[in-house]
């Protein structure tokens, strides 16, 4: 019979020794915390993807609209300078370029128009010629 006692003693010492370690063991809870922080911060990058992808298709959504105004804006600009100035030069009409129904479809410029941000003539400023010297 004390042999009995003597193994109850060792499986319940066992026991209470592995729910000590269990609960008492302070790696094991920093690893737990550690994986609830993990989680939380995946669950979040996942939150924070979703509504960027939103922003960027709203915005995408935007632009595309933006751009479809542009255009009729400026064939309603076109056609009316053509219409309520006749007599106005071509070369004086801000308006002189009209859109084809294919550059209204398409998002480029037409093709014959200089790009606005250079000047209608050469400045001379990059000839090569070296100030004369006093």
């Amino acid at each position: 019979m004390t042999w009995e006692y003597a193994l109850i003693g060792l499986v319940i010492g066992v026991i209470i020794g592995a729910v000590a370690m269990r609960f008492g063991n302070r790696k094991l809870r920093q690893q737990q915390v550690l994986q609830n922080e993990l989680e939380k911060s995946k669950t979040e990058l996942e939150q924070y993807r979703q509504e960027l992808v939103g922003h960027f298709a709203r915005s995408a959504e935007l632009l595309d609209n933006m751009a479809n105004d542009y255009r009729q804006l400026y064939q309603h600009m076109a056609k009316s300078s053509n219409n309520l100035l006749p007599n106005l030069p071509t070369q004086d009409n801000p308006f002189r370029y009209s859109l084809t129904e294919a550059e209204a479809d398409n998002d480029q410029a037409p093709v014959g128009m200089p790009p606005r941000d250079y000047s209608d003539g050469a400045s001379g400023l990059l000839r090569g010629e070296r100030p004369a010297s006093k």
